[in-house]
């Protein structure tokens, strides 16, 4: 509290313009105003404050509000409290005379890497972004909502929290979760490996940008698909490589288009389901791109961002199974098969990477958070991960059928799809139609509320052909189908078109 003064009480003037900022509990906004004033010479050294009960009255707080923005500025040193006196602006060396602030301005970028940041973030091109007033949106990366994985990642979280250790967690990841991911990928998805080979990460943008670190020098060559997922394209070009695009047709990648002289020190595939075509590169192929990192050195970036969710015949073994050189980086996440927001993914690393992309891991963030890590291992360990999955494949396949019959029906010949009978999207050409043409069907689509997504985005160099990328996993049957007449309504309508 304000000391009392000997004599009368304060009858100077309040606070003339003293104005609360809105943001914030009101003693900080208080107190942001107080400093300001300070600061900028409006209250010069030796200004003698108004009591706390009088400022609180003119400015219609309370008491204690004042009082915790007094307690804070005299502990800053902005105030001093005189006994007798009441509370005055102390002598404060940066204090400034008033003068109107500059409306801020966008930095310059301060290196190579932030300009090329810059250059390169594309925020409506991101999965998952909602397009505003979107009745149905099929858009890619919106995760399956399943009310049971939810109830029970909350009850593993809650176990995980009262016996993890609140130490820093190990950089390379928790045993109990390496181990478990070495179970999963040796059952499901045909890939040996012993658990000090996983590091676990913040899912795929993060092990991308962790073997950029590690493998790549600015101006080293990188080979990627064409097309491709265009995160990795921007992580690849921040960090400063060249890239090489390599044509994908119905077999994966053409093998065949890489280099002789020259090859690149990276290629990034999606072997098991290119994204965003859905090829699935075949047994031939594969051993090609095997045989050439060998011959040349090159490193493989095998991305198995979806490999859970087939949907007829067996599930395909990984590139890295066939990897008898140890040339392949294997990356799979839980972003997929789980939710995105969980931010965890792991990579399988050849022996002789092992301590350079830990290095690199500690230096990042010290290690992935070590409560989700102990969650997530016990939730593969219990068989809840499994269950799940076999829950959201049985899900995710009907949505998918009812996709495809949907299209066929509203198509009339007029599109043409791109299947691999695997994933969470499908990819849809418009048969005739030029880019402008699928810009305009997106635009009448927009306007109905219905939310449609290019492909050209995908591709460094897009054809002059209107597709789209369609995701289902964020919408039920009825709402797919009640998307779909929408957009058959679009397609009569950019038919009618002049």
């Amino acid at each position: 509290m304000d000391p009392i003064p000997d004599g009368p009480l304060y009858d100077g003037p309040l606070l003339d313009g003293l104005r609360l900022d809105g943001t914030g509990p009101l003693h900080a906004q208080l107190l942001r105003a107080l400093r300001a004033d300070i600061l900028q010479g409006r209250l010069p050294p030796g200004s003698r404050l108004p009591p706390t009960r009088a400022l609180a009255v003119e400015l219609g707080l309370s008491r204690n509000t004042v009082l915790g923005a007094y307690d804070q500025l005299r502990a800053e040193g902005f105030i001093e409290a005189r006994v007798g006196s009441g509370s005055r602006v102390a002598q404060v060396p940066h204090a400034a005379p008033a003068r109107p602030q500059p409306a801020p301005a966008r930095v310059a970028a301060q290196t190579a890497y932030a300009r090329r940041a810059r250059e390169r973030l594309d925020l409506p091109g991101i999965p998952g972004r909602d397009v505003p007033g979107a009745r149905w949106a099929f858009q890619y990366g919106v995760p399956f909502a399943n009310p049971a994985l939810t109830t029970a990642w909350a009850q593993a979280l809650s176990r995980a929290a009262r016996y993890t250790r609140p130490h820093y967690p190990s950089a390379h990841g928790l045993p109990a979760l390496r181990e478990a991911i070495c179970d999963y990928l040796f059952r499901r998805r045909g890939v040996h490996a012993a658990p000090e080979d996983v590091l676990v990460v913040a899912g795929t943008q993060q092990a991308l940008a962790l073997t950029a670190r590690v493998l790549l020098e600015p101006g080293d060559e990188a080979a990627i698909e064409e097309p491709h997922y265009n995160a990795i394209r921007s992580v690849l070009q921040v960090h400063g490589a060249r890239l090489r695009p390599v044509q994908v047709d119905a077999d994966g990648l053409r093998c065949d288009r890489l280099p002789a002289s020259r090859p690149p020190r990276l290629v990034c595939v999606t072997p098991s389901h290119q994204f965003p075509t859905g090829a699935v590169m075949s047994p031939s192929r594969r051993l090609a791109l095997l045989d050439y990192a060998q011959r040349h050195g090159s490193w493989i970036f095998e991305d198995d961002y979806d490999g859970e969710f087939r949907y007829g015949g067996r599930p395909l073994a990984a590139l890295r199974a066939l990897d008898g050189a140890g040339r392949v980086i294997y990356v799979g996440t839980f972003s997929k098969a789980l939710y995105p927001a969980l931010r965890l993914g792991y990579m399988v690393l050849p022996p002789g990477l092992r301590d350079d992309f830990v290095a690199a891991k500690w230096l990042e963030d010290f290690g992935s958070p070590a409560i989700e890590q102990a969650a997530l291992a016990a939730f593969i360990g219990d068989g809840g991960f499994e269950r799940h999955l076999r829950r959201a494949a049985r899900a995710l396949r009907e949505r998918r059928q009812a996709l495809i019959d949907g299209l066929r029906a509203c198509g009339r010949g007029r599109l043409e799809l791109a299947d691999s009978n695997a994933g969470m999207h499908l990819t849809v050409w418009l048969r005739g139609r030029g880019r402008a043409d699928g810009e305009r069907l997106i635009a009448l689509a927009r306007a109905r509320g219905l939310g449609l997504y290019p492909i050209a985005p995908y591709y460094l160099a897009p054809p002059d052909r209107a597709g789209l990328l369609m995701g289902y996993a964020g919408l039920s049957v009825g709402q797919i189908r009640a998307g779909l007449a929408c957009f058959a309504d679009c397609l009569d309508a950019l038919d009618a078109a002049p």
